[in-house]
């Protein structure tokens, strides 16, 4: 098993308090207001939050997280924001909604008694809807505004978009009623997210609510050698710049979450305090005073090499000088490595004991909450007084 240490001992600030001063830091060369989603991750990716009183498509395949997310979006904005939302489902019924993201930890059920929250269900059958005369969403509108009003809505989610049209072969109207909806929204002041199916060789179906939206967001779902990953990506954003790659993130307990690490900034300043690693031999080949602190040491090496051993001096030294550290493990146990290193006269357990090392073992795709704040997309911003990572690979 190989580690990479990553040495740090800085303190953290919350992401949600970082979002807020981040979006008031870009607020002045916006020419257009922003509004916090709550979701981790996604308000750096966007600078700022979702377009306010605009759409958004959120769109991807099955099972990529679309309507989690959305109903993520809605849940922090009537929590955390003060913002109530409407939930406009066309294939989920109401009660299955609120059960399926119960799984997250949201009791939207609450929410609706407290007014924060509306959930309608709008069936819709094609072989119910015949296509004559005119088409057109008057009885959508009539719904959806008596809704908003009803509450006080300022997010709105309709899930997904292209059961609004099963009948409608005719492309021009169906855009011209798109851009209907999107502009009747607008009047009402209202952020919303609409949710679209993948098509075969466009992002929707239609390939046409990419077009219309003013900012679209791909959700992907991926298998690669067994091992799951999610991925997001904003693809479009009118009026505003964003991150352009592709992060990945995590559906859990606690909600959405997203890393994207590669927003963060350059401009940390570097310490100049050296720190022992805790083998003498590899502190006189770094100049007698060992490494600096903050900085990011790769143990690398065949099989049976010793890169755990390293780690592990390096661990034991930090413990020593009453230095917390957190270590991941994706292949042994935090038992197993107890084990492994006290048959080389390393007591790692007696930290574990007085709350100075902690373990977090899980498989490349799970995630755990961990018993302090952590921000994984900036790791200087740690917690105060935490200093070492061991990242098992």
């Amino acid at each position: 098993m190989e580690y990479v240490i990553i040495a740090r001992h800085l303190g953290i600030t919350p992401f949600s308090q970082y979002a807020k001063s981040n979006a008031m830091e870009l607020s002045t060369t916006q020419l257009f207001d922003k509004s916090l989603s709550g979701i981790r991750g996604l308000d750096e990716i966007t600078f700022g939050g979702l377009p306010s009183g605009r759409a958004t498509l959120v769109c991807g395949s099955a099972g990529c997280g679309k309507t989690l997310l959305a109903m993520d979006f809605l849940v922090h904005g009537a929590k955390d924001f003060g913002e109530p939302g409407v939930f406009v489902a066309f294939e989920e019924a109401a009660a299955d909604l609120a059960k399926n993201v119960a799984s997250l930890g949201f009791d939207v059920n609450d929410l609706e008694v407290s007014k924060k929250l509306c959930i309608d269900h709008i069936q819709l059958a094609g072989g119910e809807l015949p296509e004559t005369g005119e088409y057109d969403l008057d009885g959508l509108l009539i719904t959806l505004g008596h809704a908003i009003d009803r509450i006080g809505a300022r997010r709105v989610v309709l899930d997904t978009i292209e059961a609004l049209f099963p009948v409608l072969p005719n492309k021009p109207l169906l855009r011209n009623e798109l851009c209907r909806l999107f502009e009747w929204l607008k009047t009402k002041g209202v952020t919303t997210i609409v949710t679209g199916e993948r098509g075969e060789r466009t992002l929707t179906r239609y390939g046409i609510e990419e077009y219309v939206a003013d900012c679209v967001i791909v959700l992907d779902h991926r298998v690669a050698e067994q091992i799951s990953t999610r991925c997001l990506r904003v693809l479009k954003y009118r009026g505003s710049r964003h991150g352009t790659n592709e992060y990945p993130f995590l559906v859990d307990s606690r909600g959405i979450s997203g890393f994207p690490v590669t927003t963060a900034g350059l401009e940390h300043v570097a310490s100049n305090e050296r720190i022992f690693s805790g083998i003498p031999g590899v502190d006189e080949m770094l100049g007698g005073k060992g490494y600096y602190r903050g900085s990011s040491i790769r143990v690398s090496g065949k099989a049976g090499s010793g890169k755990s051993s390293v780690t592990a001096h390096f661990v034991d030294a930090a413990c020593r000088r009453g230095e917390r550290c957190l270590g991941f493990l994706f292949e042994e146990s935090p038992s197993q490595v107890l084990r492994n290193m006290a048959s080389i006269g390393l007591n790692l357990s007696q930290w574990v004991d007085q709350g100075l090392l902690h373990f977090h073992a899980a498989r490349p795709s799970a995630r755990r909450q961990l018993p302090w704040p952590v921000d994984v997309n900036y790791p200087g911003r740690w917690k105060r007084g935490m200093f070492g990572l061991a990242f098992g690979l």
